[in-house]
Order: structure tokens, then C-alpha cells, then sequence
């Protein structure tokens, strides 16, 4: 969704590097250019006016021309007005103190609301609530039968006594919306459910006869949370919408739908802003598990590339298994070998965590590779998958048995070319050693530093730099004299040495016998 602002905000921050102090004409250069960038990504006039006024006189200010780093701190000036203009802080639902918490949708026609009532009743049933739907859209065709479903794929209960429109708008409703709304709210009550959404039907901001239908709805249950549910993708007309529903309805909270689009993104920028109401929630894709709480300042985080590790580790809490983590650290422990059957359970787990190109997109610096992560094919996955499932129990346990007739035999079961199956073991071979160096102590990629002593590269110059020793000789009585040479060294080195041993020891008084030694051991000791 902002890739474009983040690539031009990316830009004008690199200009401002290795300077270490800005001038004046500095500022304006950024400011124009962050101007540049808000309007081109669709931000309303009067948010960029008001957002590059305050970056300029901050960054004209103290804070920058005391900071050791003034480009670092222009960029932390950016980023601190984006998260004001976002909302400042994460706003989270209401909850009622007596009865059901009450949350009425309301939103333009064709921005998801629908949908949304499904993702947000299911997310509410992962916090541990009890939500029931209520369908008070009879104006569009099959919007109740729509309601129905995503609430059977939530496990959600939905109250729809009336079908409502079947074939075409000029239908008239089977019922009336106020009345389905306040007898949905009191069957809720009855049946013990703690939250209630309200899904009304969408509506056009000049539309006044159905604006007076979703007021009369919002004064017979009296909501706790008036939700406005706007498209992300819509641009500059954003704002124009939200003012209409906001002295509509007088709305409490914003949900952007459509967060995972191409458009420039402009909307998120501008309706909290302009309102004065928060950004509640996300809608990041289609399924109904694609959806989040807004966090203003990871969003901020994530247009300025900066990376949203937060909701990564967040993301993987909720997804990852505990007593399987559990049995990998005790493997890890043991310093026992990874499998391939490890392999696939690790595999499955991040498969849990959702899209990996999401999850990539959330990592700093991002946007440098962006290209190559659109190019990333999901499927991949599934054919490594396929590949480890195509080996028989024994194969992924000792993999070095699979040799080239059981290679080609896993290429056919998983339909792939035997190159893609070498290439996976060949990897999977790399990970296993640095599994066992991990798990030995060792820093994988460690032995090929150079430079380091006991490394690879040290161990070789060291090698270089030691004095060679003589090869021995092949007749009898000149290898003789050498041994006794050797000796009579050790034995003027042993003289050589201080009586007095580092630990108050003194040196006749030690004795190899006493301390267990493996025969032969003491010639080393010059005994």
C-alpha cells in the first residue's frame, strides 16, 4: 500500500547523509520533497500543509542543530508527525461494564463491511469473547445469505430473521433495519454473547434518507463503538466521505479495508487526521485472518522502512507451537542431529505464521529488496513440502542414504525435477552443520574467518608463520644423535624454568604420576 511513499521518503532521507550539519536551504530541500511525496500517495492538502509545517519547524529548531546526527534526526522528526497524524496511540475497543458490548459498522457501499463483521467477530473470539452478528443490510441482494457465511467460516452465530433483499435493490426489504438491530441486541443479551456487531447497510455520504436509517439504528441500541469502514484504496475523496459520516453517525473509530492494495495509500494518512477519530483496525487481505489491530507507530515504522518487528514477533507467538519449540531446544540441547523431519515440522510452523512475503515485507530495509520479494513465489513452500513428504520415514531420519535411484524416485512422487530435489538436500546438509556447530558451542561461519586464531584462515597462517621443523633422517645413527639432541634441549629448557610455579608450587616437588595421566603422556612434560 505505501511503497511508493516509502520508496520517495526513503530517497530523500539518503541525500541527507554523511552531512553533519543542515543548513537551511537543507530543510526545504526535505520538506519539498516529503511535501512531493504526501501528495503524490493521495494525502488531503490541508494534512500535508499542516504535517510539512510542523516537520520544518522542528527540524529548523534545537533538536537538530544540537543532534550529533542531523539527518537521523529529521528522520525520527518524520517519523514521530507520521505517528501523530496516524493516531498517536493504539486505540482499542471499548468494552461495555454491564451487558454486551454493542458494535455497529457502518461505512460506503462496496467498502467490505460485510466481510469485515466476519474478521473482526473472529478476532474477538481469539481474545477470548463470545461476538453474534446481526444482519441489518435488507437493502443490498443476498447481503444477509453473504453475512451468513462468513459467520459460519468464523463459528459465529449470526441473528438474521428476515432475508431481506433477494434479487435486486428496487426489492422492497422483508423487514426493518432499526427493529432487526434492537431485537438482535436483546437476543444476544438473552443468550449470554458479551459482543454484538451490527452490520448495517452501505450507504453513499449524500444519501440522506438511508444516513437517517443508520441514525435512527444508532439511537435504538445506543452502540458502544460506532466502527466507520473505509476503503484504503479510495485516494482523495477519503476525507470528503468521513466528514459525511462523521456528522452522520458521528463515528468513534476507523477501519481501513483493502490495507494489502496497490494505491498510493493517502487515506490512512488523511481520515484520522481530518476527523479527529482513530484508526482502530486493518484489513490486510481476504481471508478472515487477515486483519489487525493498528498500531500508529508500527505503521509509521513500516512506511519509513524501518520494519514492524513487533507485530513479526506477535505473529509468531500466536502461531507457534510451544511443545514442539519445546522438543527442538531439547534436541538442540542434546546435540542431536536435525532431521528432516524437524526440518518439516519447522516448516509447518512458519506456514502457520501466514504469507511469507508479508512477514519479509516487516523486516528493516525492506523496500531495498522489494523486487525480488514480489517475484517471491509462496509456492515454493509447498513444492519443498512435497519433496520432504515424497521421502520414505527412514530417508528424512538419515538422509545420506538417499542416493541417486531414490532421488530420482522423490523427484516423481513430488513432481519436481531431480535438480530441485539435490539442491534441497544440498541445503538441508549446510543447515545440519551449522545446527551441530550451534549446538557444540561453536559460531557458524566461524572456522572460515581469517585472521582469527583457531579459525580456518588463522589456523592456516599460523601454520605459515611456524617454524618448520626438521624432516627426520633415514640413517640409524645420525636419527640417534637427534634424539639426543632433542633431550639434552628439553632437559636445558627444564632448567631454564623459575622454581616457583604460578599457583606457590614449587616445581621439585611435582610428580606427572600423581596426576593420572594417559601413558606416555609425561614425555610432553620433559620427564
Amino acid at each position: 500500500m505505501f511503497n511508493s511513499l516509502s520508496d520517495r521518503l526513503t530517497a530523500t532521507f539518503k541525500n541527507l547523509r554523511g552531512k553533519g550539519r543542515l543548513t537551511e536551504a537543507d530543510v526545504d530541500a526535505t520538506v519539498r520533497e516529503i511535501r512531493r511525496a504526501l501528495l503524490d500517495a493521495d494525502v488531503a492538502v490541508p494534512v500535508v500543509r499542516e504535517f510539512t509545517g510542523r516537520v520544518r519547524e522542528r527540524a529548523l529548531g534545537a533538536e537538530v542543530s544540537a543532534a550529533l546526527n542531523p539527518s537521523q534526526q529529521i528522520v525520527k522528526i518524520v517519523n514521530e508527525e507520521l505517528v501523530e497524524i496516524l493516531g498517536g496511540e493504539t486505540r482499542r475497543i471499548r468494552l461495555a461494564k454491564n451487558g454486551p458490548t454493542i458494535i455497529m459498522l457502518a461505512g460506503l457501499q462496496g467498502a467490505g463491511k460485510t466481510t469485515l463483521a466476519g474478521k473482526l467477530s473472529k478476532w474477538l473470539k481469539s481474545q477470548g469473547h463470545s461476538p453474534m452478528l446481526v444482519a441489518c443490510d435488507l437493502q443490498r441482494p443476498n447481503a444477509v445469505t453473504q453475512l451468513q457465511v462468513v459467520g459460519e467460516r468464523a463459528k459465529v452465530p449470526v441473528f438474521a430473521p428476515h432475508p431481506g433483499a433477494t434479487s435486486t435493490e428496487l426489492d422492497q426489504p422483508a423487514g426493518d433495519p432499526v427493529a432487526v438491530a434492537r431485537a438482535g441486541v436483546e437476543e444476544a443479551r438473552q443468550k449470554l454473547h458479551d459482543v454484538v456487531i451490527v452490520d448495517t447497510a452501505g450507504r453513499l455520504g449524500v444519501d440522506a434518507d438511508m444516513m437517517e436509517q443508520a441514525r435512527q439504528i444508532r439511537r435504538a441500541i445506543v452502540p458502544n463503538e460506532v466502527l466507520f469502514v473505509i476503503d484504503a484504496m479510495i485516494g482523495q475523496d477519503a476525507v470528503n466521505t468521513a466528514m459525511a459520516f462523521d456528522e452522520g453517525v458521528n463515528f468513534t473509530g476507523i477501519v481501513l479495508s483493502k490495507l494489502d492494495g496497490d494505491a498510493r495509500g493517502g487515506a490512512a494518512l488523511s481520515v484520522a487526521s481530518v476527523t479527529g477519530k482513530p484508526v482502530m483496525f486493518a484489513s490486510t487481505g481476504e481471508g478472515l485472518d487477515d486483519f489487525e489491530l493498528f498500531h500508529p507507530d508500527r505503521m509509521a515504522s513500516r512506511i519509513l522502512d524501518m520494519g514492524d518487528i513487533l507485530t513479526l514477533i506477535e505473529q509468531a507467538e500466536k502461531a507457534w507451537d510451544k511443545d514442539e519449540a519445546a522438543r527442538m531446544a531439547k534436541k538442540f540441547a542434546d546435540q542431536e542431529d536435525f532431521t528432516l523431519e524437524d526440518f518439516l515440522a519447522q516448516m509447518q510452523q512458519i506456514r502457520n505464521m501466514g504469507s511469507m512475503k508479508k512477514m519479509l515485507m516487516m523486516m528493516p530495509g525492506a523496500q531495498n529488496i522489494r523486487q525480488q520479494l514480489e517475484q517471491f513465489d509462496e509456492r515454493e513452500i509447498d513444492r519443498v513440502e512435497a519433496i520432504v513428504r515424497s521421502m520414505t520415514p527412514h530417508e528424512r531420519l538419515a538422509p545420506k542414504i538417499i542416493n541417486g535411484s531414490r532421488r530420482a524416485r522423490i523427484a516423481r512422487g513430488s513432481g519436481v525435477h531431480v535438480s530441485e530435489v539435490n539442491g534441497l538436500l544440498e541445503r538441508f546438509a549446510q543447515a545440519q552443520k551449522m545446527m551441530k556447530k550451534m549446538a557444540q558451542g561453536g559460531m557458524p561461519g566461524m572456522p572460515g574467518m581469517p585472521g582469527l586464531p583457531g579459525a580456518g584462515g588463522g589456523a592456516r597462517k599460523n601454520a605459515r608463520n611456524a617454524p618448520k621443523k626438521k624432516a627426520k633422517s633415514g640413517n640409524p645413527a645420525k636419527a640417534a644423535q637427534e634424539r639426543k639432541e632433542a633431550e639434552a634441549r628439553r632437559a636445558n629448557a627444564a632448567k631454564a624454568l623459575p622454581t616457583g610455579a604460578a599457583f606457590g608450587q614449587q616445581s621439585g616437588d611435582f610428580d606427572p604420576s600423581q596426576l593420572n595421566l594417559p601413558k606416555g603422556f609425561d614425555k610432553f612434560l620433559g620427564k
